[in-house]
Parts: structure tokens; C-alpha cells; sequence
């Protein structure tokens, strides 16, 4: 089971000042400082945790213009199969409702690039669309690809189908979004690609782009991990060393370094539990990592740094880490 999240040393309090629909299940949550005062920076990318009242945590990408600190607005899908957080946003948050979030926090920042390519995915549609506006803001060329089961499905997509630099691809329609049409081998190669939605979209994407020697253009955020569930069979155990404390603990093979960290009475900063979020992002003083999240990209998995202590765990017998 994934453990307890545990709240960000800075909490925001933000009022539900709207909610607005925006296609069949999906909701926008406009949120403000219950104060009045302007919110904290944030860049296109980022995300907030939010802090609902049945003790769940979850992460929603800012969707608003980037940039804009009078509020930050957050869209999120019904989803059947979920861990009941979208669902208990649907049916228990209301207009003037208070909620606790962290701080803005951008894992799937905007690079600088000379053109994009945006590609989503149903609801993926909502940390593309600030990108969109950064892009079209500093005068970069960009082109985004839009595909969903249904039109009536695919939040803000009336308002998008109207830009020409916007591909729609509606699989009851007959337009199924077709990456090796959309990806071929003559793409120029300035173009950074940007993608965000659901695994069998990303995976295909994924492994069109390491076809064609892309892979380094390519920047993906998922909507969720794997959840952990280790098996003493197939894993290891190792050590972890404390360097603030000066303690050592053994991870056992069923059991994450999070895990043991909580077990220990040690606080650690943790949200999803499934290495999407970034929130236990752990700095590593020595040791080698077996990275198994989906925050890091491979250059930054290679540069051994750190690590989402939430899922990965350690090659090396030993791993040293800055808490």
C-alpha cells in the first residue's frame, strides 16, 4: 500500500471561487487566496498538490495563463477507475469550499526550444494548453495534436478547435491520431515534442521517437505510476544512510525507502506514492540509484543526483542520502 501523504512545510489555503464544467465529467476548480493576496509564481508545467477533506491527496496540472497569480485553475476528470479523490471533487466541492494545496511545483517544465510539437491525451490536454500560451506569448511556433474518444469528452476542445495550429483527433469521429503520420522521420529536428496523457498514448509515443533517435526531444508527464508492490522474490535488500542523522537503515525487499523512513518516526515528504509527483525528491550523496519513477528523464536518471524515494531503490549495497 502506498503510505500516508504528509502535507508540504508550506500550505496554501485557496477558496473555491468557481466551478465551472468544461465537457462531460470534467470540472474546473477556480481557486483563490481566501485573502485576497496574490498567489505564488508558477510557470507552464506546474502542478498542486491538493489536500481534500477525506484525507486524500492530489495532483492537478494549472491549466489557467501562465503566469497568472490572481488564481490558479485546475481541471479535473470523473474518473470510475480512480482512488476516489476526482470523485469526491465532483460531488462534495462546492463554490466557496476551502482547500489546503502545496505550492506550485513543475516536474514537466517548458524548455527552451526553437518549435513545439504538443501532443495529449483526454484530460492531458490541461498542462499543454498554459505551454500553448507561454509558446505563443515569446513568438515560438507550435502545433498541438488533440486526440479523445468523443468530442463531448475532450475538455476545452471547442475553444481549441478553432485555432488552425490544432490538430483534433476524435476516434468516434473517424480522425484517430496517427503518430507515425504525425512523427515522421523528416521532422525537423528543432521541433521538441511535449506529451501528456494516458500510458498506451505515451508508451506508443515513446517508442515511435526512440525509432527515429528522438528520444532526447521528447518530454512526456504521466497522469500516474505503477503502484508499488514489491516482491521479497525479485528484490533486494540494501542500506541507506542518513547522512543529517548519521542513522543507517536496512530497506528490506518488501519495503520502500519511504516506508521505512515513516516506520522510523522520520518525516519525509510524500504525496502519490507512485513516482509521478516529485514531492520526496531526495538528494544522493553517494550510492547508485535504481530509478523507477516517471518525474526524472534519462539524462537526469544517468547524472545519479536524485531520487523519488516513494519507488526507487538502490543497485548499490549502500546509498547515502541527504536527509
Amino acid at each position: 500500500m502506498s503510505p500516508e501523504p504528509t502535507a508540504p512545510t508550506t500550505a496554501l489555503k485557496l477558496v473555491v471561487d468557481e466551478v465551472r464544467k468544461e465537457c462531460d465529467d470534467v470540472l474546473t476548480l477556480s481557486l483563490i487566496d481566501g485573502t485576497g493576496s496574490t498567489l505564488p509564481t508558477w510557470d507552464a508545467g506546474a502542478h498542486l498538490d491538493l489536500h481534500l477533506a477525506n484525507g486524500m491527496v492530489r495532483q492537478y496540472s494549472l491549466h489557467n495563463a501562465p503566469g497568472d497569480c490572481s488564481r490558479y485553475e485546475v481541471a479535473v476528470l470523473r474518473d470510475p477507475n480512480s482512488r476516489g479523490g476526482s470523485q469526491h471533487i465532483h460531488d462534495e466541492v462546492k463554490k466557496g469550499a476551502t482547500l489546503t494545496a502545496s505550492l506550485p511545483r513543475n516536474n514537466f517544465s517548458l524548455k527552451s526550444a526553437e518549435e513545439y510539437l504538443f501532443v495529449a491525451g483526454g484530460i492531458g490536454i490541461t498542462p499543454l494548453l498554459p505551454m500553448m500560451q507561454a509558446a505563443a506569448r515569446n513568438g515560438i511556433t507550435y502545433r498541438l495534436a488533440y486526440a479523445g474518444r468523443s468530442r463531448s469528452k475532450m475538455a476545452f476542445c471547442e475553444q481549441l478547435s478553432d485555432d488552425s495550429r490544432v490538430q483534433v483527433c476524435v476516434s468516434d469521429e473517424g480522425t484517430r491520431l496517427n503518430l507515425d503520420t504525425l512523427i515522421g522521420d523528416d521532422l525537423d529536428p528543432k521541433v521538441h515534442i511535449y506529451s501528456c496523457g494516458p500510458a498506451r498514448l505515451l508508451d506508443a509515443l515513446a517508442a515511435r521517437c526512440a525509432d527515429l533517435g528522438m528520444s532526447a526531444r521528447l518530454h512526456m508527464e504521466h497522469f500516474s505510476g505503477t503502484v508499488v508492490e514489491l516482491d521479497p522474490n525479485e528484490e533486494t535488500a540494501f542500506e541507506v544512510e542518513l547522512a543529517r542523522s548519521g542513522r543507517t537503515l536496512t530497506i528490506r525487499p518488501d519495503q520502500t525507502i519511504l516506508d521505512a523512513l515513516l516506520a522510523c518516526g522520520i518525516k519525509a515528504a510524500n504525496s502519490c506514492g507512485e513516482g509521478v509527483c516529485g514531492s520526496c525528491e531526495t538528494t544522493v550523496l553517494e550510492g547508485v540509484v535504481d530509478h523507477r519513477d516517471a518525474v526524472l528523464d534519462d539524462d537526469e536518471k544517468a547524472e545519479n543526483d536524485v531520487m523519488m524515494i516513494c519507488c526507487s531503490r538502490a543497485r548499490s549495497p549502500r546509498i547515502v542520502l541527504d536527509i
